[in-house]
């Protein structure tokens, strides 16, 4: 990290230890730090401040650099590395960094911890809290506990800052603007101060009280040039990955976007297609490549990974990964809405802003209309429905290449007819005996199979009949929950 000797000078200039900096000299004991850890974060968060600091090889009484005997980096907790150790203890929105440096001949380790988000940091599943210059658990002391919880409610990872004190000239050097007026269809200002003012007004850049400016985390994740330049948001890089068979077993290539989202977005998509196996049509005496997949779902599963992702989960970005007969899709977090749902539901994410911007920027759909494209552009090709995978901390797209209808498994049937149900609805409609049949592209001999697939569907609520008391012949279904 650079100016971390002006960043210790501005930390001994402070009269009294705060809640967010501790001063030690060689006290490296890990449960005290893991303590340490919960409790800055946390008090970071409450005095509205970005980071908070441990200082080691410093006097506590005499603001003295007095040096320290150890790297926090090298140091094991029994035979693991402390930081690992320390991560595996700490809740997963625990961000925090190491560094060493030289005051003068003396060492000084840093450890810069970011501010809690979304809830509070815990060590051993308990949450603690600054008092004072002590370390405290936070339950006990229910009025800051209060005052906290409000703090995180109403923090946005959007708002805070991915880098501060900056001119306003280093600060445009990080970020591609002329990607940001391209998008927008906005002829670029000639001057300086005229990009700043559209930024300023987008909450990319924020001038701050000392005159000079901070970069956004929403600005850094959707302009930057190079996300390595903010470290915190390296690790949410967009990964792809492709494989030679149907497993993980043989990686054939994998990329990494190092820019912002917006930087990188129609790059990656071309990437992808590249990537992903085609078909030759001819169509009047010409040849004709078609991909194996829509396109257009796949933009949209991108781009919602990247809208709904929980930037609170450390460590962890999304990835986008092609095997041979499918694309799984996965990003940080679980939606905020039931997925039975997610076609008809107004659209909701936990990034408000950055959904808004990118949709501004043209990256993804407006008013939700998201997952209703990447549904109609897989029925259409007549493609396994896109699934939709729940994890404990993440959330996983799936899209099919072709598969005949008997190779289907039964689960993935009835969520094919639940969803043409859910298009079919949304659109004023609703799904027949035919409709399903076009669907899944099989003939009228197939009206048995299909049929049976509608009763089974009705059997385990995923829809129901429109009027019960139609001829079987002319019945139509919707959603069960319509």
């Amino acid at each position: 990290m650079e100016n971390l000797d002006k960043l210790i000078g501005e930390l001994l200039k402070l009269p009294t230890e705060t809640p967010w900096v501790e001063f030690k000299h060689n006290n490296y004991d890990p449960k005290t730090i893991g303590q340490n850890i919960s409790a800055l974060a946390n008090s970071a968060t409450l005095q509205e401040k970005n980071c908070a600091y441990m200082l080691w090889g410093i006097d506590d009484e005499t603001r003295e650099v007095v040096g320290t005997d150890y790297n926090l980096q090298t140091l094991k907790k029994g035979n693991q590395e402390i930081e690992s150790w320390l991560r595996l203890l700490l809740s997963k929105n625990a961000d925090f960094e190491f560094h060493s440096v030289h005051i003068g001949e003396m060492n000084v380790g840093v450890l810069i911890i970011n501010s809690a988000v979304n809830q509070t940091v815990t060590f051993e599943k308990m949450d603690y809290i600054r008092v004072g210059s002590y370390t405290k658990k936070l339950n006990e002391f229910p009025a800051l506990q209060a005052q906290l919880w409000d703090r995180i409610r109403n923090s946005k990872f959007e708002e805070r800052y991915a880098k501060l004190d900056l001119s306003i000239s280093e600060a445009l050097s990080f970020l591609d603007s002329y990607v940001y007026f391209y998008t927008r269809n906005v002829p670029q200002p000639t001057d300086i101060d005229g990009i700043a003012h559209f930024l300023i007004e987008e909450g990319v850049l924020v001038r701050q009280d000392n005159g000079l400016y901070s970069i956004t985390n929403l600005g850094a994740i959707l302009l930057a040039k190079r996300l390595d330049d903010f470290p915190r948001l390296s690790r949410k890089a967009i990964r792809t990955v492709q494989y030679g068979g149907n497993n993980r077993l043989d990686m054939l290539k994998e990329n990494i976007v190092e820019t912002g989202y917006v930087v990188g977005f129609e790059q990656l998509i071309k990437y992808v297609e590249a990537l992903i196996p085609t078909h030759e049509l001819v169509k009047s005496a010409l040849r004709e490549k078609e991909s194996a997949y829509p396109i257009l779902a796949i933009r949209e599963a991108i781009a919602n990974a990247l809208i709904h992702q929980d930037f609170s989960i450390t460590g962890a970005g999304p990835i986008i990964e092609i095997f041979q007969n499918r694309i799984e899709i996965t990003n940080p977090g679980t939606p905020l809405v039931d997925i039975k749902r997610i076609i008809d539901n107004p659209p909701k994410s936990r990034n408000e802003k950055l959904a808004s911007l990118m949709r501004r920027l043209r990256i993804c759909e407006e008013l939700g209309t998201g997952w209703d494209k990447i549904v109609l552009t897989c029925e259409l090709m007549q493609l396994p429905a896109p699934k939709i995978g729940l994890y404990q901390e993440s959330t996983r797209v799936t899209l099919f290449a072709e598969i005949p209808f008997s190779n289907i498994s039964a689960d993935d049937r009835y969520w094919a007819c639940y969803l043409h149900a859910c298009i079919k609805h949304v659109q004023g409609e609703q799904l027949t005996n035919s409709s399903l049949r076009e669907r899944f592209g099989l003939k009228e001999s197939s009206s048995g199979s299909i049929s049976r697939l509608i009763k089974d569907a009705v059997d385990r609520h995923f829809i129901k009949p429109l009027d019960p008391k139609t001829a079987p012949r002319y019945m139509r279904y919707i959603p069960i929950w319509a």
